[in-house]
C-alpha cells in the first residue's frame, strides 16, 4: 500500500481517525529529516513502515547497531537521518549512540517503549526506559530527551527533535510508547500547526575550519565531510578543538566536558511542559507520555467533586528543566504517575531518598487508570 500524506486541512471533513507512527514520521519529514535507517521491531513496526514510503532516503539495516553506524555516516555527510526502536534494538545502540554523541553527529531516534525486562510482552505497553535513556551516555552526560503525551505532541515535539539534532549538533531521542504509536484516535487536523523545514546553518567562512571549536552557545559549527574547500575531522576519541587525539590534555578534557554544558545551557530552547495549577491546591499529579491521559481525567474528575488539585505534564524529561522541581517544590503532596513498577520519573525527580510528601502511582502490565490516581490524591 503507498504512503499517503495527511488529508489536506482545508478539506471540509478535517476529522480524522489516526495513530502515533504517522504523525511522527510526517512531522519529522517536513522538519527536514531526510533519511530513514532502520531494523524492525515491535512496537515500532509503523514508523519503520511509513518511514519507508515517506523519506526520500530509507534502508532497511541487518541489525541495530548497523542502523547507528549508518545513520552516523549519513550524518556526516551532511544528512539527517531517523531511526525507530525498542528497548533491545537501543539497547544494541548505545555504542554508537555514544560515538554519536562524542562525534557530535545530529540525528534523532524514537524509542518505543514495552514491557520488559528483555524482550518483555512485545505488543504490551509500558514506560520502562527512562532511565535506560538517563544512564545512556558514559559518565551520565546529558542530551536532549523528548516525549510526548498526546497526538498533537506527536506532532509538534518531532520537529523539535530535528530542530535541536541540527542546532545542538547532538543525537536527541523521542521517547515514546507502543498505546502513542499504535493506538488510533481521532483528531481534528485543523488543531495541528503548519509545519517548515528546519533551516540548517552550516560553516561558510574562509578561515581553516575547526571541527569542534564552540560558539557562545557552547555548540561548534558544522560542515560536512567531503566539501570541496576545507578538511574536516571528525572523531569519537578524546580530542580537542581541531579533532585531534588528545587523551588527558586540557582543551581536550574541557572539550568532553562541553558535550554535558551544551545540552545544559540550551535547556530552555526545547524545554516543553504543560501546567494547569488550581488557586488552592495542595496537591500536584505529575504523569508523562501515555499516562498523562488518565492524569488529565482524573484531574478533572477530582475538580468537579471539590478537590483543588494541580496537574504537570512534562514534555521534556532529560535533562531535568528546573520548572520541574520549582514547580514541586509548591506542593507538600506530590502524586507521580506512570507506568513502571519502580517509579522511574518519581525517582529522576527526586532520587532514591524521595522526598517527604511525594509518592507514586504505578502498574505493570497494564495502563494506570484515572481512578488510580483519583484514590492516590483522595488517600492522602
Amino acid at each position: 500500500m503507498a504512503y499517503q500524506s495527511l488529508p489536506d486541512p482545508e478539506d471540509r471533513h478535517t476529522l480524522c481517525l489516526i495513530d502515533g507512527s504517522r504523525l511522527v514520521i510526517e512531522s519529522l519529514a517536513r522538519a527536514g529529516a531526510d533519511t530513514f535507517v532502520g531494523y524492525p521491531i515491535t512496537p515500532a513496526n509503523l514508523l519503520y513502515a511509513y518511514g519507508f514510503r515517506r523519506f526520500p532516503v530509507a534502508l532497511a539495516a541487518p541489525d541495530e547497531i548497523t542502523a547507528l553506524q549508518w545513520m552516523s555516516g549519513f550524518s556526516a555527510c551532511g544528512r539527517l537521518p531517523v531511526t525507530a526502536t525498542s528497548f533491545p534494538g537501543f539497547a544494541l545502540m548505545v555504542e554508537s549512540l555514544n560515538m554519536a554523541h562524542m562525534m557530535e553527529l545530529p540525528m534523532v531516534i524514537v524509542l518505543a517503549q514495552r514491557l520488559g525486562p528483555s524482550t518483555g510482552i512485545a505488543t504490551a505497553g509500558a514506560q520502562g526506559d527512562l532511565q535506560l535513556v538517563h544512564g545512556a551516555i558514559s559518565g551520565g552526560h546529558a542530551y536532549p530527551v523528548l516525549c510526548p503525551s498526546n497526538l498533537n505532541d506527536c506532532w509538534e515535539l518531532p520537529h523539535l527533535a530535528v530542530e535541536m539534532a541540527s542546532r545542538l549538533r547532538s543525537p536527541v531521542v523521542l521517547l515514546t510508547s507502543k498505546e502513542m504509536l499504535m493506538t488510533q484516535r481521532e483528531i481534528d487536523l485543523l488543531s495541528l500547526p503548519e509545519l517548515t523545514p528546519v533551516a540548517r546553518a552550516f560553516y561558510a567562512g574562509n578561515e581553516p575550519f575547526t571541527a569542534y571549536a564552540p560558539a557562545d552557545n557552547l555548540v561548534p559549527g558544522f560542515l560536512p565531510v567531503g566539501n570541496d574547500r576545507h578538511q574536516v575531522r571528525l572523531t569519537a576519541s578524546t580530542h580537542d578543538r581541531r579533532g585531534i587525539h588528545a587523551h588527558l590534555a586540557p582543551e581536550a578534557m574541557a572539550n568532553t566536558a562541553r558535550l554535558h554544558y551544551k545540552a545544559v545551557r540550551n535547556l530552555a530552547d526545547y524545554t516543553r511542559y504543560d501546567i494547569d495549577e488550581q488557586t488552592g491546591a495542595d496537591t500536584l499529579v505529575c504523569a508523562w507520555d501515555t499516562t498523562a491521559a488518565a492524569a488529565r481525567e482524573a484531574v478533572a474528575d477530582l475538580r468537579e467533586r471539590g478537590r483543588a488539585v494541580s496537574l504537570l505534564v512534562p514534555k521534556t524529561l532529560l535533562p531535568i528543566p528546573p520548572a520541574y522541581v520549582e514547580t514541586a517544590g509548591r506542593y507538600p503532596k506530590v502524586v507521580v504517575a506512570e507506568e513502571n513498577l519502580t517509579g522511574q520519573l518519581r525517582r529522576v525527580l527526586f532520587g532514591a531518598a524521595g522526598r517527604s510528601g511525594v509518592t507514586g502511582v504505578n502498574a505493570i502490565g497494564s495502563m494506570v487508570a484515572p481512578a488510580d490516581i483519583t484514590a492516590a490524591v483522595e488517600s492522602r
